[in-house]
Protein backbone atom coordinates (compact mmCIF):
# COMPACT_ATOMS: atom_id res chain seq x y z
CA UNK A 1 0.00 0.00 0.00
CA UNK A 2 2.78 2.36 0.99
CA UNK A 3 4.60 1.51 -2.24
CA UNK A 4 1.48 2.38 -4.29
CA UNK A 5 1.17 5.74 -2.53
CA UNK A 6 4.82 6.58 -3.26
CA UNK A 7 4.43 5.57 -6.91
CA UNK A 8 1.27 7.69 -7.15
CA UNK A 9 3.03 10.72 -5.69
CA UNK A 10 5.92 10.29 -8.11
CA UNK A 11 3.50 10.14 -11.04
CA UNK A 12 1.77 13.31 -9.87
CA UNK A 13 5.13 15.03 -9.53
CA UNK A 14 6.11 13.92 -13.04
CA UNK A 15 2.83 15.14 -14.51
CA UNK A 16 3.16 18.48 -12.72
CA UNK A 17 6.71 18.89 -13.96
CA UNK A 18 5.71 18.20 -17.55
CA UNK A 19 2.79 20.60 -17.29
CA UNK A 20 5.01 23.32 -15.83
CA UNK A 21 7.65 22.75 -18.50
CA UNK A 22 4.97 22.90 -21.20
CA UNK A 23 4.19 26.47 -20.13
CA UNK A 24 7.70 27.69 -21.04
CA UNK A 25 9.18 27.72 -24.54
CA UNK A 26 12.76 28.56 -25.51
CA UNK A 27 13.74 30.20 -28.79
CA UNK A 28 17.21 30.47 -30.31
CA UNK A 29 17.62 32.08 -33.77
CA UNK A 30 21.06 30.49 -34.22
CA UNK A 31 20.58 26.96 -32.87
CA UNK A 32 16.83 26.44 -32.93
CA UNK A 33 14.52 24.38 -35.16
CA UNK A 34 10.91 25.20 -35.99
CA UNK A 35 9.91 21.56 -35.42
CA UNK A 36 11.69 21.45 -32.05
CA UNK A 37 10.04 20.70 -28.73
CA UNK A 38 10.83 24.16 -27.37
CA UNK A 39 12.79 23.02 -24.34
CA UNK A 40 16.04 24.66 -23.27
CA UNK A 41 17.99 21.85 -24.97
CA UNK A 42 15.79 21.76 -28.08
CA UNK A 43 14.75 25.38 -28.74
CA UNK A 44 12.50 26.68 -31.45
CA UNK A 45 13.97 28.75 -34.26
CA UNK A 46 11.51 31.63 -34.57
CA UNK A 47 9.51 33.86 -32.30
CA UNK A 48 6.49 33.50 -34.60
CA UNK A 49 6.49 29.73 -34.10
CA UNK A 50 6.72 30.08 -30.32
CA UNK A 51 3.80 32.54 -30.15
CA UNK A 52 1.75 30.25 -32.38
CA UNK A 53 2.59 27.28 -30.16
CA UNK A 54 1.55 28.94 -26.88
CA UNK A 55 -1.78 29.87 -28.43
CA UNK A 56 -2.78 26.23 -27.94
CA UNK A 57 -1.87 26.12 -24.23
CA UNK A 58 -4.80 25.33 -21.98
CA UNK A 59 -3.36 25.51 -18.47
CA UNK A 60 -3.78 28.36 -16.02
CA UNK A 61 -0.09 28.59 -15.15
CA UNK A 62 1.95 31.60 -16.34
CA UNK A 63 3.30 31.22 -19.88
CA UNK A 64 6.82 32.34 -20.75
CA UNK A 65 8.74 32.54 -24.02
CA UNK A 66 12.47 32.84 -23.33
CA UNK A 67 14.65 34.33 -26.06
CA UNK A 68 18.32 33.47 -26.41
CA UNK A 69 20.75 36.20 -27.51
CA UNK A 70 20.46 36.95 -31.22
CA UNK A 71 18.56 38.84 -33.89
CA UNK A 72 14.81 38.23 -34.25
CA UNK A 73 13.45 39.42 -37.61
CA UNK A 74 9.73 40.21 -37.78
CA UNK A 75 8.34 39.99 -41.31
CA UNK A 76 4.82 40.70 -40.06
CA UNK A 77 3.22 41.78 -36.81
CA UNK A 78 3.35 39.27 -33.97
CA UNK A 79 -0.14 39.06 -32.46
CA UNK A 80 -0.50 38.05 -28.81
CA UNK A 81 -4.01 36.61 -28.49
CA UNK A 82 -5.84 34.92 -25.62
CA UNK A 83 -4.96 31.25 -25.24
CA UNK A 84 -7.10 28.51 -26.77
CA UNK A 85 -9.31 28.29 -23.67
CA UNK A 86 -9.75 32.09 -23.74
CA UNK A 87 -7.87 32.14 -20.43
CA UNK A 88 -6.78 35.74 -20.18
CA UNK A 89 -5.76 35.59 -16.53
CA UNK A 90 -2.55 33.63 -17.02
CA UNK A 91 0.52 35.84 -17.28
CA UNK A 92 2.14 35.82 -20.74
CA UNK A 93 5.79 36.91 -20.71
CA UNK A 94 8.31 37.28 -23.52
CA UNK A 95 11.72 37.75 -21.97
CA UNK A 96 15.45 37.34 -22.47
CA UNK A 97 17.10 34.18 -21.19
CA UNK A 98 19.79 36.42 -19.66
CA UNK A 99 18.46 39.54 -17.94
CA UNK A 100 20.46 42.72 -17.23
CA UNK A 101 21.05 41.95 -13.54
CA UNK A 102 22.43 38.47 -14.25
CA UNK A 103 26.20 38.27 -13.64
CA UNK A 104 26.91 37.10 -17.19
CA UNK A 105 24.83 39.78 -18.89
CA UNK A 106 26.34 42.05 -21.56
CA UNK A 107 24.59 44.31 -24.11
CA UNK A 108 25.38 41.66 -26.72
CA UNK A 109 23.23 39.20 -24.74
CA UNK A 110 20.04 41.20 -25.31
CA UNK A 111 17.71 39.65 -27.88
CA UNK A 112 17.22 42.25 -30.64
CA UNK A 113 13.77 42.67 -32.18
CA UNK A 114 14.02 44.03 -35.74
CA UNK A 115 10.91 44.56 -37.85
CA UNK A 116 11.31 44.69 -41.62
CA UNK A 117 7.60 44.35 -42.31
CA UNK A 118 5.73 46.72 -44.61
CA UNK A 119 2.53 48.26 -43.25
CA UNK A 120 0.64 45.44 -41.54
CA UNK A 121 -2.13 47.28 -39.70
CA UNK A 122 -4.94 49.51 -40.89
CA UNK A 123 -6.99 50.85 -38.03
CA UNK A 124 -9.48 53.56 -38.84
CA UNK A 125 -7.88 53.96 -42.28
CA UNK A 126 -4.54 54.58 -40.62
CA UNK A 127 -1.88 52.48 -42.34
CA UNK A 128 1.07 51.68 -40.09
CA UNK A 129 3.34 48.87 -38.96
CA UNK A 130 3.26 47.16 -35.58
CA UNK A 131 5.97 44.90 -34.21
CA UNK A 132 3.92 43.26 -31.46
CA UNK A 133 0.14 43.63 -31.47
CA UNK A 134 -1.21 42.85 -27.98
CA UNK A 135 -4.79 41.55 -27.96
CA UNK A 136 -4.91 39.98 -24.50
CA UNK A 137 -4.60 40.92 -20.84
CA UNK A 138 -1.61 40.31 -18.55
CA UNK A 139 1.39 40.56 -20.85
CA UNK A 140 5.02 41.31 -20.05
CA UNK A 141 8.08 42.18 -22.17
CA UNK A 142 11.35 41.88 -20.30
CA UNK A 143 15.03 42.33 -21.15
CA UNK A 144 14.57 42.92 -24.90
CA UNK A 145 16.07 45.46 -27.30
CA UNK A 146 13.79 46.92 -29.96
CA UNK A 147 15.25 48.71 -32.96
CA UNK A 148 13.43 50.64 -35.67
CA UNK A 149 11.92 49.47 -38.93
CA UNK A 150 14.19 50.09 -41.93
CA UNK A 151 11.52 49.23 -44.51
CA UNK A 152 11.32 52.39 -46.67
CA UNK A 153 7.58 51.88 -47.26
CA UNK A 154 6.83 52.36 -43.55
CA UNK A 155 6.33 55.83 -42.10
CA UNK A 156 4.71 54.91 -38.77
CA UNK A 157 6.29 52.03 -36.87
CA UNK A 158 5.19 51.07 -33.35
CA UNK A 159 7.34 48.49 -31.60
CA UNK A 160 4.55 47.44 -29.21
CA UNK A 161 0.91 48.30 -29.83
CA UNK A 162 -2.16 47.52 -27.72
CA UNK A 163 -5.17 48.99 -29.43
CA UNK A 164 -8.18 47.82 -27.39
CA UNK A 165 -8.97 50.12 -24.41
CA UNK A 166 -10.77 47.35 -22.52
CA UNK A 167 -7.53 45.41 -22.04
CA UNK A 168 -5.61 45.60 -18.79
CA UNK A 169 -2.24 44.86 -17.19
CA UNK A 170 0.84 45.13 -19.37
CA UNK A 171 4.42 45.46 -18.16
CA UNK A 172 7.50 46.60 -20.08
CA UNK A 173 10.60 46.06 -17.98
CA UNK A 174 14.37 46.29 -18.55
CA UNK A 175 13.93 46.92 -22.28
CA UNK A 176 15.73 49.24 -24.70
CA UNK A 177 13.99 51.00 -27.59
CA UNK A 178 16.36 52.76 -29.95
CA UNK A 179 15.52 54.29 -33.31
CA UNK A 180 17.30 56.25 -35.99
CA UNK A 181 15.19 58.92 -37.60
CA UNK A 182 17.15 58.81 -40.85
CA UNK A 183 17.32 55.05 -41.41
CA UNK A 184 15.20 52.96 -39.02
CA UNK A 185 12.76 55.21 -37.15
CA UNK A 186 10.42 54.31 -34.30
CA UNK A 187 7.29 56.47 -34.48
CA UNK A 188 6.24 55.20 -31.06
CA UNK A 189 7.99 52.68 -28.85
CA UNK A 190 4.80 51.87 -26.95
CA UNK A 191 1.39 52.84 -28.38
CA UNK A 192 -1.15 51.43 -25.97
CA UNK A 193 -4.65 51.86 -24.60
CA UNK A 194 -6.17 50.26 -21.52
CA UNK A 195 -5.41 50.14 -17.83
CA UNK A 196 -2.51 48.87 -15.78
CA UNK A 197 0.36 49.82 -18.12
CA UNK A 198 3.62 49.69 -16.16
CA UNK A 199 6.96 50.73 -17.64
CA UNK A 200 9.95 50.08 -15.43
CA UNK A 201 13.77 50.22 -15.76
CA UNK A 202 13.63 50.81 -19.51
CA UNK A 203 15.46 53.11 -21.93
CA UNK A 204 13.95 54.99 -24.88
CA UNK A 205 16.69 56.50 -27.03
CA UNK A 206 15.99 58.74 -30.02
CA UNK A 207 12.52 57.38 -30.75
CA UNK A 208 10.25 59.97 -32.35
CA UNK A 209 7.86 59.35 -29.47
CA UNK A 210 8.46 57.08 -26.51
CA UNK A 211 5.01 56.54 -24.97
CA UNK A 212 1.66 57.15 -26.68
CA UNK A 213 -1.11 56.49 -24.14
CA UNK A 214 -4.51 58.03 -24.74
CA UNK A 215 -7.63 56.01 -23.84
CA UNK A 216 -8.51 54.27 -20.53
CA UNK A 217 -4.93 54.50 -19.30
CA UNK A 218 -5.76 54.69 -15.61
CA UNK A 219 -3.26 53.00 -13.32
CA UNK A 220 -0.23 53.88 -15.49
CA UNK A 221 3.26 53.97 -13.97
CA UNK A 222 6.65 55.04 -15.32
CA UNK A 223 9.52 54.30 -12.96
CA UNK A 224 13.34 54.06 -13.10
CA UNK A 225 13.42 54.79 -16.83
CA UNK A 226 15.29 57.04 -19.27
CA UNK A 227 13.72 58.87 -22.22
CA UNK A 228 16.33 60.71 -24.27
CA UNK A 229 16.19 62.44 -27.63
CA UNK A 230 12.51 62.01 -28.55
CA UNK A 231 12.20 64.37 -31.50
CA UNK A 232 8.44 64.88 -31.23
CA UNK A 233 7.34 64.00 -27.71
CA UNK A 234 8.51 61.86 -24.81
CA UNK A 235 5.06 61.06 -23.37
CA UNK A 236 1.61 61.65 -24.85
CA UNK A 237 -1.10 61.11 -22.24
CA UNK A 238 -4.88 61.08 -22.07
CA UNK A 239 -7.29 62.76 -19.67
CA UNK A 240 -6.04 61.03 -16.51
CA UNK A 241 -4.07 62.07 -13.44
CA UNK A 242 -3.87 58.80 -11.47
CA UNK A 243 -0.39 57.68 -12.45
CA UNK A 244 2.96 57.02 -10.76
CA UNK A 245 5.98 58.89 -12.10
CA UNK A 246 9.23 58.57 -10.15
CA UNK A 247 12.97 57.91 -10.48
CA UNK A 248 13.09 58.85 -14.17
CA UNK A 249 15.47 60.83 -16.40
CA UNK A 250 13.72 62.70 -19.22
CA UNK A 251 16.18 64.76 -21.23
CA UNK A 252 16.86 66.37 -24.61
CA UNK A 253 13.38 65.80 -25.99
CA UNK A 254 11.27 68.16 -28.08
CA UNK A 255 8.57 67.97 -25.43
CA UNK A 256 8.44 66.19 -22.08
CA UNK A 257 4.72 65.64 -21.47
CA UNK A 258 1.81 66.22 -23.88
CA UNK A 259 -1.61 66.31 -22.27
CA UNK A 260 -5.08 66.74 -23.73
CA UNK A 261 -6.90 69.99 -24.30
CA UNK A 262 -10.10 70.71 -22.32
CA UNK A 263 -8.82 68.78 -19.31
CA UNK A 264 -7.58 70.11 -15.98
CA UNK A 265 -4.93 67.66 -14.78
CA UNK A 266 -3.40 67.12 -11.36
CA UNK A 267 0.03 65.79 -12.24
CA UNK A 268 2.63 64.68 -9.69
CA UNK A 269 6.23 63.97 -10.69
CA UNK A 270 8.65 62.58 -8.10
CA UNK A 271 12.44 62.18 -7.64
CA UNK A 272 13.38 62.68 -11.29
CA UNK A 273 15.50 64.76 -13.63
CA UNK A 274 13.53 66.55 -16.35
CA UNK A 275 15.93 68.76 -18.28
CA UNK A 276 16.84 70.25 -21.65
CA UNK A 277 13.43 69.61 -23.17
CA UNK A 278 12.34 72.31 -25.62
CA UNK A 279 8.83 72.24 -24.15
CA UNK A 280 8.18 71.10 -20.59
CA UNK A 281 4.40 70.62 -20.73
CA UNK A 282 2.49 70.63 -24.00
CA UNK A 283 -1.08 70.21 -25.17
CA UNK A 284 -2.30 67.90 -27.91
CA UNK A 285 -4.30 69.95 -30.39
CA UNK A 286 -5.28 67.32 -32.99
CA UNK A 287 -1.72 66.05 -33.17
CA UNK A 288 -0.11 69.48 -32.98
CA UNK A 289 1.83 70.24 -29.79
CA UNK A 290 1.02 73.57 -28.17
CA UNK A 291 2.78 74.97 -25.14
CA UNK A 292 0.86 74.47 -21.88
CA UNK A 293 1.68 77.39 -19.61
CA UNK A 294 -1.34 76.96 -17.31
CA UNK A 295 -0.90 73.50 -15.80
CA UNK A 296 1.12 73.59 -12.59
CA UNK A 297 2.20 70.04 -11.66
CA UNK A 298 3.28 68.99 -8.20
CA UNK A 299 7.00 68.21 -8.27
CA UNK A 300 8.73 66.40 -5.42
CA UNK A 301 12.54 66.29 -5.60
CA UNK A 302 12.53 66.99 -9.33
CA UNK A 303 15.59 68.60 -10.93
CA UNK A 304 14.81 70.93 -13.83
CA UNK A 305 18.36 71.72 -14.96
CA UNK A 306 21.65 69.96 -15.64
CA UNK A 307 23.35 68.29 -18.57
CA UNK A 308 22.75 64.58 -19.17
CA UNK A 309 25.81 62.75 -20.48
CA UNK A 310 25.16 59.17 -21.52
CA UNK A 311 27.68 56.41 -22.12
CA UNK A 312 27.59 55.78 -25.86
CA UNK A 313 29.44 53.54 -28.29
CA UNK A 314 32.66 55.35 -29.23
CA UNK A 315 35.12 52.48 -29.62
CA UNK A 316 34.99 48.95 -31.01
CA UNK A 317 33.15 47.68 -27.92
CA UNK A 318 29.79 48.45 -26.35
CA UNK A 319 30.06 49.48 -22.68
CA UNK A 320 28.04 47.38 -20.27
CA UNK A 321 26.29 50.53 -19.07
CA UNK A 322 25.81 52.18 -22.45
CA UNK A 323 22.92 54.65 -22.70
CA UNK A 324 23.18 55.16 -18.92
CA UNK A 325 24.36 58.43 -17.31
CA UNK A 326 28.09 58.79 -16.78
CA UNK A 327 29.55 59.74 -13.41
CA UNK A 328 29.85 63.35 -14.65
CA UNK A 329 26.21 63.49 -15.77
CA UNK A 330 23.38 65.24 -14.04
CA UNK A 331 21.00 62.67 -12.62
CA UNK A 332 23.63 59.95 -12.22
CA UNK A 333 22.36 59.43 -8.67
CA UNK A 334 18.83 58.61 -9.88
CA UNK A 335 18.30 54.81 -10.11
CA UNK A 336 17.15 54.96 -13.74
CA UNK A 337 18.16 52.52 -16.45
CA UNK A 338 18.15 48.78 -17.10
CA UNK A 339 19.67 47.66 -13.83
CA UNK A 340 17.61 47.04 -10.71
CA UNK A 341 20.70 46.45 -8.61
CA UNK A 342 23.11 49.29 -7.76
CA UNK A 343 25.93 46.74 -8.04
CA UNK A 344 25.01 46.13 -11.69
CA UNK A 345 25.05 49.85 -12.41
Amino acid sequence: MRCKIIIGLLLLLLIGTKRSAAQTLFVDPAKGRDNATGTINDPLLSLDKAVSRVGDFTGKEPVTIKLAPGLYILTDQVVLKPFKTNNDTARFTIEAVILPDDPGWLPSKMPVIQSISPNNKNWGKFDHCAGFQVERNNTCFKGLKFVGNANPAVVYYYAIERHFPELKDMEVSQCIFTGNRNSAPIQGALFAQGSGIKVDHSIFYECKNALLLFVSVNGFSLTNSIIYGAYEGAIWFGKYSDFVFKDNIIANNSCFWIGMKDFTPHYTFTNSLITDNKIFLGLNNNGVIENDDKTMPVTKDVQRSGKVLLHVVDTDTIPRNYLHPSAASAGHNIPAGLFRSSVSR
